[in-house]
């Protein structure tokens, strides 16, 4: 079943969370325009490298004080708290970011994982203020912070139940 694209002309509120137990999150991205509330699903190595893609992209920007910004000032954007949902709207399977000069908003499109090739996958682009980047990147660090310990060895990392054992050990 095909899904609809979603295609904001801003955003609202824009957060990460996860779902269940460490070792076995469930990492979602999740954004709120009005009234609907969107939560993709990604993995936690797709969030990684979009809080470090998006550091990257944020510190390479003009400052907020040049002259060609300072028409879109406006109110602060909201920070979105993390609700847990039932199920993703869809998993991603990709991601970009693009810089709207024009409205100073960093514009992340994510782009749906179909294992059907004929089907086409829904995309959806959600423009960021920077202020909502930032949060992004603070709490992606946290959650990924919080994952389970790597093994001194290998990196892999330990499960909870092996009481911090990893196979390489032998």
């Amino acid at each position: 079943m095909e899904r609809p694209d979603i295609d904001w002309d801003d955003t609202d509120g824009f957060t990460n969370g996860t779902v269940g137990p460490t070792g076995r999150r469930v990492f979602f991205i999740q954004a709120r325009r009005g009234g609907d509330v969107i939560s993709l699903k990604l993995e936690k190595q797709q969030m990684a490298g979009l809080a470090e893609f998006l550091d990257r992209m944020l510190a390479d920007l003009p400052p907020v004080s040049h002259p060609s910004l300072q028409v879109n000032a406006g109110p602060a954007p909201e920070i979105l708290d993390f609700e847990a949902p039932d199920e993703p709207d869809w998993v991603i399977g990709s991601l970009g970011v693009t810089y709207q000069q024009s409205t100073d908003r960093l514009v992340l499109i994510a782009e749906e994982l179909t294992r059907d090739e004929d089907l086409k996958p829904a995309q959806a682009r959600f423009p960021l203020h920077r202020e909502q980047v930032a949060s992004f990147i603070e709490s992606a660090r946290v959650l990924l912070a919080a994952g389970r310990p790597p093994c001194d060895w290998c990196g892999a990392p330990l499960e909870p139940e092996a009481g911090g054992w990893c196979p390489c050990a032998n």
